[in-house]
């Protein structure tokens, strides 16, 4: 008989709740939540946005918003030691050292006012007391492992220089910095286009297996979760509803709600659109390029074209999706076309030339043109409500007298499905998800006739992406929007876009209407992304092959 006792699990939560207070009421985020993962082991923590999933993994180290939040019950042990009330030294110990964590905002969690170089080997010389020549050669060599082109420029770069789904690679590599023995992930691929994500995924996966390294993932893609982990727990409404190996969880859920995740998959392509077709937006050879300086006396030695010769036409009441890898250019274009950045080449905004025109000339314009930023917590005040942040718009443009301001955020909540009491909570208490959907409503409530999305859908689960694209929809139909949708997510730019845009390096690879493309694409790289995004699935009554 084997009486050997049994492994200690690297992590065990038991009971875990989590409460937040805030001046109108007090709620449970998390209640009772009990989960283990042992070393080398990948465990997946899915549900739909706002059911708990982060809250339960920032407790862990102690990153909630104290005394807001607090746990009225509950343990974490870490390796055998009690997290949960730890003292700050402790928890200093353990964070960026022995347990590493992606977040899910990068741009929230890097500092605007460094380098990404000194923020990699900031961990790297107080964890591991590197001197500077060594912890920027082990900084150079993070960025090489999760595939950042150029690493050495981009090493001496800004935040906000980068895109989305670089940021997110910047804090992989700083999660990993000091390869500790469990690895937070919380959606570490929403940003990130579907080439990339799978070299990601790889790429977690040989560092588990090399140090033995655990990890708990934080996703709402379930394919991510079948491809990656071993284990599942199931989150509804702040409680684990259903946990179990991964094959078991896909095979034979025995929850309803498992099943609803399962199945959720965005709609066929629309019909085609019923749309006028007068041109709404057109721009011609569009060109954004930033400086490159070296020297002394920082001279102009070369240009990066972010943006380099792209022509598009938006007709009214149509989509256009944009595609490509990250860093392609896409989220540069959509900010050009807005003039949020200098650019060169003619845009037309109903048939105005806008590219030339001052600041106060295009004021009167903004009101018909509205953006959904990628990154929501970056675009929203910390300072202010949710009502306050959706009225901000009517306030502006002088379009609702203050007291008939509340009914409007009302309604615009309503629309994008979120009660009408959130309007009293602040940013830093909604998930993901939910943030993304307040971003929706502030452009919303304007009611213009151009908006620009970028990723709005990233950050949600597929049953609540598919609500939001039937949402869309029917507001393009009631309204006769006109949406510029930038995407990595394929599977979403099929269910909405009539035309599409494939972009690499800054230039369009190949474009036209979303049939053709999908159907027929005609450039390699199209192809391969197609290919990704599909995962091998019968595409166009054939089995694609790798």
């Amino acid at each position: 008989m084997n009486t050997s006792p049994p492994v200690r699990p690297l992590l065990e939560i038991r009971d875990l709740s989590v409460r937040f207070a805030t001046p109108n009421k007090e709620f449970d985020a998390a209640k009772d939540v009990s989960l283990t993962i042992h070393a080398g082991e990948r465990v997946a923590l899915v549900g739909e946005s706002g059911s708990g999933k982060s809250v339960t993994a920032a407790s862990i180290l102690g990153l909630l918003p104290y005394p807001q939040a607090s746990h009225p019950g509950g343990s974490i042990l870490f390796e055998g030691e009690e997290l949960l009330g730890a003292n700050e030294k402790t928890l200093r110990g353990v964070r960026g050292s022995r347990i590493g964590m992606i977040f899910q905002e990068p741009m929230l969690s890097l500092n605007p006012l460094h380098t990404v170089e000194k923020q990699i080997c900031e961990t790297l010389i107080v964890h591991k007391r590197l001197k500077e020549p060594v912890a920027h050669q082990r900084a150079l060599q993070l960025l090489e492992q999760v595939r950042i082109r150029d690493p050495e420029r981009q090493l001496k770069s800004w935040p906000h220089q980068l895109s989305g789904g670089q940021r997110q690679r910047v804090m992989i590599a700083m999660a990993l910095a000091n390869e500790p023995r469990l690895l937070i992930a919380d959606e570490p691929t929403t940003a990130v286009d579907v080439t990339t994500q799978a070299q990601i995924l790889v790429l977690l996966d040989e560092l588990c297996q090399q140090l033995d390294m655990a990890l708990l993932l934080i996703t709402h893609d379930l394919g991510v979760v079948r491809k990656t982990t071993d284990r599942v727990y199931v989150m509804q409404g702040g409680k684990v509803v259903e946990s179990g190996n991964t094959d078991q969880i896909f095979q034979a859920p025995s929850q309803t709600y498992t099943r609803t995740l399962i199945e959720a998959e965005p709609k066929t392509r629309r019909a085609g659109s019923t749309a006028s077709g007068k041109v709404l937006l057109e721009a011609h050879e569009l060109g954004v390029w930033f400086d490159v300086r070296k020297g002394l006396l920082r001279h102009t030695v070369d240009y990066v074209r972010a943006v380099d010769g792209v022509s598009l036409t938006l007709r009214a009441g149509r989509t256009v999706g944009v595609v490509g890898e990250s860093g392609s250019g896409k989220t540069t274009l959509a900010l050009a076309l807005l003039r949020l950045t200098q650019s060169r080449g003619a845009i037309c905004f109903k048939g105005q030339r806008i590219d030339g025109v001052s600041r106060k000339a295009l004021q009167p314009l903004r009101r018909q043109m509205q953006i959904v930023f990628q990154d929501p917590f970056g675009s929203l005040s910390p300072r202010m409500n949710v009502g306050g942040i959706v009225a901000e718009g009517l306030e502006a443009h002088g379009l609702v007298e203050r007291p008939d301001q509340d009914s409007k955020v009302i309604e615009a909540l309503r629309e994008v499905g979120l009660e009408p009491d959130t309007r009293w909570r602040y940013p830093h208490e909604f998930s993901g998800g939910q943030r993304q959907r307040i971003a929706l409503a502030r452009a919303l409530i304007l009611k213009p006739e151009l908006i620009v999305l970028d990723e709005p859908t990233s950050a949600l689960d597929r049953a609540v992406q598919s609500q939001m694209i039937d949402l869309l929809l029917r507001l393009q139909e009631i309204y006769g929007l006109s949406y510029l949708f930038i995407s990595h997510d394929l599977r979403v730019v099929r269910a909405l876009a009539d035309e599409i845009i494939v972009m690499r390096s800054g230039r369009v690879v190949e474009q036209g209407g979303a049939e053709q493309i999908f159907c027929a694409p005609q450039d390699d790289y199209t192809r391969s992304l197609i290919k990704a995004a599909m995962d091998f699935e019968v595409w166009n009554g054939e089995t694609l092959e790798q």
